[in-house]
């Protein structure tokens, strides 16, 4: 039974990293991926 229930957490949290991580992948590549000026946030 924790086996079933260490998957169904590990599927949950699998989907949320995938979820939570597009749009930083997406800012990313529209902002060409440039980490080196450092954190500037501009809105």
């Amino acid at each position: 039974m924790f086996r079933a229930i260490a998957d169904i957490l590990r599927q949950i949290g699998g989907a949320i990293a995938t979820v939570v991580t597009l749009p930083f992948r997406v800012l990313a590549r529209l902002f060409g991926g440039a980490s080196r000026s450092g954190r500037t946030h501009r809105a």
